[in-house]
Parts: C-alpha cells; sequence; structure tokens
C-alpha cells in the first residue's frame, strides 16, 4: 500500500474519530451536570403523606395532590436540578386552600426537556380552570407552555420565574419572588411584564429568598433569607388562593 493510500484511510478514520470524541465528552459532560442536584428534604418528603385535608397519590407523572377544591387544578413544574418532591409543602398547602395540585417530574431534572408534559395531565383529568406553573425554569418553561396552549387555561403562576414570549390575552398572570431573591433575573422580570397581555398580579415577599418556595436547603448564588421556608410558602399560597379562587 502506497503513503498515499495510507494517509487516505488515516484521514478517513480521523474523520469519525474525532466527531465521535467529542460526542462523548460532550456526553459525559451532560450527565455529570445533572447528576447533582438538590434534594427534597425530609420535611417535603413528610408532605407526600397523605392526611384528613389532602390525598397524595404517586402518578405516571409525578404527583397529585387532591384537596378540598373540584373546581381549579395546577400543574407544576419544579426547578432547574431540584428534586421534584422538594416542593410538596408549598403545593400540599395550595391544595389544602382549594387548588388541587399535580407536581410533575422532568427528564434529568430539567423541565427544558418537558416543557409539555402539561399537556398529557390535562388530558387525564377534568377541571374548570386550568393553571400551570413552576419554580425558577420550571416557570419559564410552564409559561412557554402556556404562550402555546393559552386557549385551555386560565392562567399562570410564576415562582420567581417570568415569561420570554407573548402570553395570550385571556391568561391571568401571577408573579411570585422573594425581596433577597440572589438567584432571579429582575431585569428579565421587568422586559416579562411586557408579555403579559391579560391581567398581571405581583407579589414580591418580604424576606422571602429564591430556594425557599421549596425544601431542598439553600441554594447557590441565593440571598440569606430573613423568613421562614413555611412563612414564605403560606404568604405565596394565600395570595394564589385569592387572586385565582376568588375569581372563579
Amino acid at each position: 500500500m502506497t503513503d498515499r493510500r495510507r494517509e487516505g484511510r488515516m484521514r478517513k478514520k480521523l474523520g469519525w474519530i474525532i466527531p465521535l470524541s467529542v460526542l462523548l465528552i460532550l456526553a459525559a459532560a451532560f450527565f455529570i451536570y445533572v447528576s447533582v442536584y438538590y434534594h427534597a428534604d425530609d420535611t417535603a418528603l413528610a408532605a407526600l403523606r397523605s392526611d384528613d385535608g389532602v390525598t397524595v397519590s404517586e402518578t405516571d407523572f409525578g404527583w397529585f395532590f387532591d384537596g378540598s377544591g373540584e373546581d381549579s387544578a395546577l400543574v407544576f413544574y419544579p426547578g432547574a436540578k431540584v428534586e421534584a418532591a422538594a416542593y410538596a409543602p408549598l403545593l400540599k398547602r395550595l391544595a389544602e386552600g382549594g387548588m388541587d395540585v399535580f407536581l410533575v417530574k422532568m427528564p434529568f431534572n430539567l423541565a427544558l426537556f418537558g416543557m409539555n408534559r402539561a399537556e398529557s395531565v390535562m388530558r387525564l383529568y377534568e377541571y374548570e380552570n386550568w393553571y400551570v406553573g413552576g419554580h425558577s425554569l420550571g416557570g419559564a418553561m410552564a409559561a412557554e407552555f402556556a404562550s402555546d396552549h393559552g386557549e385551555k387555561l386560565e392562567g399562570v403562576i410564576l415562582f420567581a420565574a417570568y415569561p420570554s414570549s407573548t402570553m395570550k390575552e385571556n391568561l391571568t398572570v401571577l408573579s411570585i419572588y422573594g425581596s433577597e431573591d440572589g438567584v432571579l433575573n429582575f431585569k428579565k422580570v421587568e422586559k416579562g411584564r411586557t408579555y403579559v397581555c391579560g391581567d398581571l398580579f405581583e407579589l414580591e415577599i418580604p424576606g422571602g429568598n429564591h430556594a425557599r418556595f421549596g425544601s431542598y436547603g439553600a441554594q447557590r448564588g441565593d440571598g440569606e433569607a430573613k423568613i421562614s421556608p413555611e412563612e414564605q410558602q403560606e404568604q405565596a399560597v394565600s395570595f394564589i388562593l385569592s387572586v385565582c379562587l376568588d375569581r372563579d
């Protein structure tokens, strides 16, 4: 075999070996990235148990918090790299107040890969008023879902999140965040207001931060909260119920 032919074959081998190596490195980096995430604490795990006020059922998509309400329900998307169960205390409080909740697990704990999962939940259950929402990236993805499926929804509930595209006029948008949030981009929150075409209700919780909408401990880059997780979640729930259920 001539040197020229050997060189040609070597170039062909390198032509697919190098891209494959790059893909393998990227895949490994991704799986390392998603393997590190915030875990639900003991308070969250305890809230996954049923009690006299709320029946909690594990489902194919996550969990269903079935409270006293019958007309309104929220499909909730968790924040990025946060175990879905971490939001059980917040959502159980909401169900106790009269709004049933579907807590949806996401692939790799990233709502980016499960933006349309609310649609499959809504096919299985019947409610007069459907809301979608979520925390941080989960809220942003819920807002994107609502932009495409607004005719099926009553509104969107954003916890430390913001929309990035125009919302339909029929949608009520609730925006809830803490004054000490060190993760949320407040400039994008301001920009997000311009995408709301329907009613916008906004609540800044004094002393609240980013992580305490869930029960998973401190979050990197967050501000220090001046109130307890219970108080932050209770203020958020009271606000949601006063806006959403009073309008039904």
